[in-house]
């Protein structure tokens, strides 16, 4: 097909992830020359990537419309179908070259922001594969190849913000991120499940198409499944949040991930499903009602923070629930603008926080408004976040936490007895149980497992004899009573070698023989 070259928009990046993956398994990515190979193979990619969005966006000035353009087919069955395709049109290829232009300047700035880092190599294979993730994300033509970009993001995400991984804080605030993202996937799945059941397709230009013949009901539903994906993508109340952990990561993932660009992921797809939500017009007023708190949660939180990343943020979410009340009144053109200025502004103040955190070092924090001291309530709500994170935690993390534990006891106590598993391993810690093992007194009790079921008990059977019989004749003091009578044994052999090799014994045989046979 004659469009295919679009796929190397988001492909592009994607080959240079994979190139570095390669090269780190294979274990060339070290020294200098090759931080620069890793960083100009990606900073190659993106421009070329950007580039062709240029063209694309082009073609679509030159022909005057919108083009939901077919790539490959995936699936046909019956009145369902999903294909992998694109769609071109004003809001993709806008949000498409800002993303690819605040990548292209991330990746510049990561060149030596993390120069000799530890992670360099990593860093960049993740920076890679976030960007092939937004393109997908912004440009896919379908609902079900967003929600691969979608996933593909919130896998980066998690590695970024695990980057110091050794780091027990790092991990755990992923760990939290990603848990709090499992909701926002689990609503993109319902729209998507929604979509093949009342729609029959999950092409973009299908869904938002009006149908008479699809209840209101259904078509809420439908929006509310997309709806709850972008709001906690976009961290917005009350998912607001886990983005305040994910600070973790080095500044430049902090600017494309939670400053720029996947905080912005959320509204896009907003942007992109605004006639569903237009056929429910309830939804529009849940919109408006949580575009309000977050601004006021994003305003008051940053009053009051010390550190310069985490008031970045706090202002970003401010900015963001201003653009859930902009496309739920419905200024979807305005909403878009303030998506792009936004995006460039708060790149620009996330590099630059740095460089000014130096320049202030020495310089107190300011303090909060005189107005929001008068109300100390107020101010200490705004210090605690608005207790969202312990609220967070009780909900979400505390609770997959418990899962997980009772998973593993289901494991170890079902599974692994179903299964015959070996449960426990015995070990040998001291001198003097391996001296007692060498002379014979000491058995290792079970140190093949302890085995379970069928199949494990009758392995355990055979085994334990074994593990016995080696024990007594192989394992102990001078190589066991094996080895001694084996000794034995060959010291007689020898013995009547030296006889037969003598001249009257040698005689004395043949002898015997010959009478023998006659």
């Amino acid at each position: 097909m004659p469009d295919l070259w679009l796929l190397l928009i988001p492909g592009l990046p994607l080959l240079a992830a994979c190139w570095i993956a390669a090269r780190l398994l294979l274990r060339w990515g070290r020294g200098d020359e090759a931080e620069y190979l890793t960083a100009y193979s990606v900073m190659g990619a993106g421009a070329l990537s950007l580039l062709l969005i240029v063209v694309a966006a082009v073609q679509v000035v030159i022909t005057g419309a919108a083009q939901q353009v077919l790539l490959l087919p995936w699936l046909h069955s019956g009145t369902y179908h999903a294909d992998i395709s694109f769609r071109l049109d004003g809001l993709s290829l806008s949000v498409a070259a800002v993303v690819a232009l605040i990548t292209l300047l991330v990746t510049r700035f990561s060149m030596n922001y993390l120069h000799r880092e530890p992670g360099f190599q990593r860093f960049f294979m993740v920076l890679a594969l976030f960007a092939a993730a937004m393109q997908l994300i912004v440009l896919a033509g379908s609902a079900w190849l967003a929600f691969v970009g979608w996933e593909l993001a919130g896998a980066s995400s998690y590695l970024l913000i695990a980057y110091n991984w050794q780091s027990k804080t790092a991990t755990r605030n992923a760990t939290r991120a990603f848990v709090t993202n499992r909701v926002g996937d689990a609503g993109f799945l319902l729209g998507l499940f929604m979509a093949f059941t009342w729609f029959h397709s999950v092409e973009w230009d299908v869904l938002l198409t009006p149908h008479s013949e699809v209840s209101s009901l259904m078509v809420g539903v439908t929006a509310v499944g997309f709806m709850l994906a972008a709001l906690v993508k976009s961290a917005q109340f009350p998912f607001s949040a886990w983005i305040t952990r994910a600070l973790e990561g080095p500044t430049p993932s902090s600017t494309v991930f939670y400053g720029a660009v996947m905080v912005h992921a959320g509204i896009y797809l907003l942007l992109r499903i605004h006639p569903l939500l237009e056929q429910a017009p309830a939804l529009q007023y849940v919109l408006l009602l949580l575009g309000v708190l977050t601004l006021l949660y994003g305003w008051l939180g940053g009053l009051v923070q010390s550190d310069i990343k985490t008031s970045l943020l706090f202002s970003t979410l401010a900015q963001t629930g201003l653009m859930l009340v902009e496309i739920a009144l419905g200024w979807y053109t305005l909403a878009l603008v303030h998506l792009l200025s936004h995006a460039v502004w708060r790149t620009y103040q996330f590099l630059h926080s740095p460089s000014f955190a130096l320049h202030v070092e020495w310089q107190p924090a300011p303090l909060a408004p005189a107005w929001l001291r008068r109300w100390p309530w107020l101010r200490n709500a705004a210090l605690q976040r608005f207790w969202l994170d312990p609220l967070a935690d009780w909900l979400l993390v505390k609770p997959t936490q418990a899962l997980s534990h009772e998973t593993q006891i289901f494991d170890e106590q079902i599974l692994d007895k179903l299964t015959g598993t070996p449960i426990h391993h015995c070990c040998i810690s001291t001198l003097a149980e391996m001296q007692a093992l060498q002379q014979g007194t000491l058995r290792l009790e079970n140190s093949v497992g302890v085995g379970s079921g069928l199949f494990g008990k009758a392995m355990q059977g055979i085994a334990e004899p074994l593990e016995w019989l080696e024990n007594r004749l192989l394992l102990q003091q001078d190589g066991g009573k094996a080895k001694q009578r084996l000794d034995k044994l060959g010291g007689y052999l020898d013995r009547i070698e030296r006889l037969l090799t003598q001249p009257r014994y040698l005689m004395l045989l043949v002898t015997v023989t010959l009478v023998v046979i006659f």
